[in-house]
């Protein structure tokens, strides 16, 4: 009786499955993750310096690239420190509380991710499709509002789901997952889980819908727009920058189903599950501002400008 009466007397610290790593190997894993992370810090903020502080930069397209910096400094942020401690320390385990904002914050980053390249797909079919209408439709209240729009919707959707997940007893302390997120902050549960999981996919299934099939629809558009276009000059643009857009988009779906499918597979070989959770997290916060400072001129070469007039003139 006691024992039942004692099931939800659970620890306030986590434990984690960890890398398995010996000392020599986890500190090159250390070293890899400490340079990945400065490299992306150093560069998803030399990509928003630039946008910022160039007026001819401020323009709807770039406006809205720059949210993408910022949410995959979030993205980066939940999870590179907590990485680095675990393969220096060894220590395989973390504080409920701050498991939970991890695995918020990490949900919030990739949602945003995907909205935010919708919402940027979108302005380029306006731009591509209706160019005489661009200014008009694009304005700074309606940009403003599709901002608000991406922000705001997901942290909504987010907080009901953890509210969902709060509101259940917990009985296992044990997460075999390298980071924490939902569906592994779940496996801790002792109860019916139904709702939280109608709920996750129903949003999931939601969000898919709109945003591939806004997507779809739009570079559809584009594609026709493109083909009926005269101008090789001004077709061979705007595919290039759609196309950027489009391979991004593709990482980051794949990426993300990838991990999905990894929780559903059971015999899944427990190193290839981390790897995929690991680099869903990694490579699109590496490769969106490498991606983009390469693939756009006006950012490349106004960054280029920046940092020849601070670094070789001073």
């Amino acid at each position: 009786m006691s024992s039942a009466g004692n099931i939800y007397n659970v620890s306030s610290d986590l434990s984690l499955q960890g890398f398995d790593l010996s000392p020599e190997k986890a500190i090159v894993a250390f070293v890899f993750a400490a340079l990945n992370y400065i490299i992306i810090l150093f560069c998803n903020s030399f990509l928003l310096f630039t946008v910022i502080t160039n007026k001819g930069l401020h323009e709807p397209m770039y406006i809205l690239l720059l949210n993408l910096p910022i949410n995959d400094l979030i993205g980066s942020t939940c999870l590179f420190p907590h990485i680095m401690r675990e393969l220096l320390f060894d220590t395989k385990t973390i504080p409920f509380s701050i498991c939970i904002t991890q695995a918020f914050f990490i949900h919030v980053y990739a949602v945003s991710a995907v909205f935010i390249l919708t919402a940027m797909a979108y302005d380029r079919y306006v731009a591509i499709c209706q160019p005489m209408r661009y200014t008009t439709i694009m304005s700074k209240l309606h940009l403003t509002k599709i901002i608000s729009l991406v922000w705001l919707s997901n942290l909504t959707l987010m907080a009901i789901l953890f509210i969902l997940l709060l509101r259940l007893p917990r009985c296992r302390s044990y997460l075999t997952h390298p980071y924490c997120d939902n569906p592994s902050l779940l496996q801790l549960v002792c109860a019916d889980t139904t709702i939280n999981n109608l709920y996750g996919l129903l949003i999931t299934a939601l969000c898919q819908v709109l945003t591939v099939g806004l997507i779809l629809y739009t570079y559809l558009r584009i594609l026709i727009a493109c083909f009926h276009n005269k101008s090789s000059d001004t077709r061979s643009k705007a595919l290039q920058t759609c196309g950027t857009h489009l391979v991004v988009f593709i990482l980051f779906e794949c990426l993300g189903l990838f991990t999905i499918i990894s929780y559903r597979i059971k015999d899944i070989s427990p190193h290839l599950r981390k790897f995929i959770a690991v680099g869903a997290m990694i490579l699109p916060p590496t490769m969106n501002p490498v991606i983009y400072g390469l693939r756009t001129k006006e950012i490349r070469v106004k960054g280029i400008k920046f940092f020849q007039r601070k670094v070789f003139t001073s």
